[in-house]
């Protein structure tokens, strides 16, 4: 049985493909609002939403820091400890900018990580279907939709 779980079907692929070559333990794939779009290896809804705000908001605020010392965004930050280590980055896609989360065990390195992540971002951009036209920020039915995905993630 499959642990990668996604809303939209175009991003099982180079997920999977992902998460078996770098050996990711954990992997989110959200809009930086914070929408999970894909997730791999969490049994808990409320740990991905967890992790994905937790993200967003780490995305967020590195950017603003980046923005106060007037240079160039951070594209990606990692953390390492001695049994996990944790990757952050923005990469832009045919349907907007994404982020992605990865934690990875001793068994893999930041090194893989970034290695098959640079391949995620073109499988992705080549799996993608064309952008739909853009919707509001915060659509009438937020609530439901945000219900409806965590449905189709842990099903």
């Amino acid at each position: 049985m499959s642990r990668t779980r996604v809303v939209e079907p175009w991003l099982a692929g180079p997920l999977e493909h992902f998460v078996s070559e770098s050996g990711a333990r954990l992997t989110l794939i959200l809009t930086p609002a914070g929408q999970v779009l894909a997730q791999h290896g969490f049994t808990r809804a409320v740990d991905v939403m967890s992790a994905a705000a937790l993200a967003s908001g780490i995305a967020a605020s590195t950017g603003e820091l980046a923005r106060l010392l007037e240079g160039g965004a951070f594209r990606a930050l990692s953390h390492e400890s001695q049994r996990h280590g944790v990757f952050l980055s923005r990469f832009a896609s045919p349907r907007g900018p994404l982020l992605a989360l990865v934690v990875y065990g001793y068994e893999s390195s930041i090194g893989l990580v970034q290695l098959f992540f640079e391949e995620l971002v073109t499988d992705l951009a080549a799996a993608a279907p064309a952008a739909p036209p853009r919707a509001p920020v915060l659509a009438a039915d937020f609530e439901r939709e945000l219900n409806e995905s965590l449905a189709t993630l842990f099903r």
